[in-house]
């Protein structure tokens, strides 16, 4: 771990990030990250707590003068997503990220940084463990799970928590204070088929889509970045109309709530056909360079010989997988008709696989609306079950519906301005899956408010985490303490 990160500052903030990111924590296997939160409160001499399914609860009395004060929950999630370039020799399970400074950027070596939602876990930290700053009653509620299905919000029991004013700290714009969310439904496709043994008249390629950018499903899905699996899509499709191309496998896509930056392929096509399919393959590759062009400048697309594959799809399924995910919607369904720039409704192709006589393929749909998720989930439960497929529905969750009339909101409006020379913050719903809406359903009369720092990039091997705009932020976040509203 370089020096530099811990030299940065505010040093409270950057040296709690730095211990926090020397403990692996990826999403259902947090074991080790809590107890070293428990450990951390512990050794502080707070109550400290680990619930049923494994948040950490620590409880700090009023400083003093701050006593008449409304008490009030922190909280930021332990768990990050686990993303690594695949030249990258990173083991998450048992490696702390390896971070480095750049210009006004902390970034990580090849790998997510963790700043999604560590730098809110180490803000949080850095409170519990001061002296000198002040702030009212304090429940620090670290939560499990958050990128693989919110399980720990999810379990969080009511009556646990006594504050009366909650600030999520999961917001990656830091002229951004969140009012609201979307909630989501993963929409899982599978089917078995018969393999075929392959022709000896055949032979194999290895299709390759890499170098997408990637990232965060809901808070960039309207960025038209690339998405491996639709664009691996193409080609298959491409190739079996013009060359009768045949798939063995398919592995495309990592994790729900990431855009898919890469996907792999291993085809048949017949050896009559190798001069032009592969010209044909070069041709369509650099018509999708061109498209993407803007968004994706380092897309590479790879078609190369491989060893023949001993089994191909049965065809019948392939021509439905192939359409179904043609037809599968992905990217913005709806925008707000309420809040202009908001996305209501989106999709994610984030999983495709194909192998060993199994289809899977693994989405997470988002939207403010039910009614509208409940639509577009139907949508593509419709579209797969065309082709044979069983469609679950699991992982709901819901949205955070805005209050404009928040008392906290009107707290933290006017110090915004006053920090920031009279420019006003962009209070805003946002297009992720925040744990407010689900926290809300056990704590409705809790008043909840979401901020954060600058991070770029999140759920990619991209992201980086603004030194100024930590600064900002942490300023930020003291005046708000030291003016929550009287009980």
């Amino acid at each position: 771990m370089s020096s530099e990160i811990r030299n940065l500052e505010p040093k409270q903030l950057w040296n709690k990030f730095a211990d926090l990111n020397a403990v692996p924590r990826p999403s259902k296997k947090e074991e080790r990250v809590i107890q070293f939160i428990k450990d951390f409160g512990n050794n502080l001499g707070l109550e400290t707590i680990e619930d049923e399914v494994g948040n950490v609860i620590i409880r700090k009395p009023a400083t003093a003068g701050m006593e008449d004060r409304k008490p009030i929950v922190m909280q930021s999630h332990l768990d990050m997503v686990h993303q690594k370039n695949n030249d990258t020799v990173f083991d998450f399970d048992t490696q702390g990220i390896e971070m480095f400074v750049e210009g006004d950027w902390v970034k990580a070596k090849g790998t997510t940084l963790g700043a999604d939602n560590g730098l809110g876990v180490a803000t949080i930290m850095a409170i519990l463990e001061s002296d000198a700053i002040a702030h009212p009653a304090l429940e620090a509620l670290f939560t499990i799970d958050e990128e693989t299905g919110m399980t720990g919000a999810q379990g969080l029991k009511g009556g646990l928590l006594k504050g009366e004013i909650l600030l999520n700290l999961d917001t990656e714009e830091d002229d951004e204070i969140g009012v609201g969310c979307a909630g989501g439904v993963d929409v899982t496709a599978t089917r078995e088929y018969k393999e075929e043994e392959t022709p000896e008249f055949k032979i194999g390629y290895t299709i390759t889509v890499k170098g997408l950018q990637g990232g965060h499903s809901g808070m960039q899905i309207h960025e038209g970045l690339g998405n491996a699996n639709k664009l691996m899509n193409r080609l298959l499709f491409d190739g079996f109309e013009n060359f009768g191309l045949r798939i063995s496998e398919i592995d495309g896509g990592s994790l729900r709530n990431a855009i898919p930056r890469e996907s792999n392929a291993i085809v048949a096509i017949d050896a009559v056909h190798e001069a032009a399919f592969e010209a044909e393959m070069k041709d369509f590759a650099d018509l999708l360079k061109v498209e993407f062009k803007t968004m994706e400048p380092d897309l590479e697309i790879i078609v190369s010989k491989t060893e023949l594959p001993e089994k191909i799809m049965d065809l019948g399924v392939q021509e439905g997988l192939t359409r179904a995910l043609y037809a599968a919607h992905n990217g913005v369904y709806r925008m707000s008709p309420d809040i202009e720039g908001l996305v209501e409704t989106s999709n994610n192709i984030a999983r495709v696989i194909v192998k060993d006589g199994a289809i899977k393929i693994g989405c997470l749909t988002r939207s403010s609306v039910d009614s509208t998720k409940d639509d577009l989930a139907n949508t593509l439960r419709a579209t797969f079950e065309l082709t044979g497929c069983e469609v679950e529905f699991s992982g709901d969750y819901p949205g955070w519906a805005p209050n404009m009339d928040s008392d906290i909101l009107k707290v933290m409006v006017p110090i915004y301005e006053r920090l920031n020379n009279g420019e006003k913050p962009h209070v805003a719903a946002c297009h992720a899956g925040l744990e407010c809406g689900i926290l809300g359903t056990n704590y409705p009369n809790m008043d909840m408010i979401s901020f954060g720092p600058n991070i770029k990039g999140a759920h990619s091997p991209d992201e980086r985490a603004q030194i100024s705009s930590a600064q900002k932020y942490w300023e930020f976040v003291l005046e708000i303490l030291k003016h929550i509203p009287k009980a």
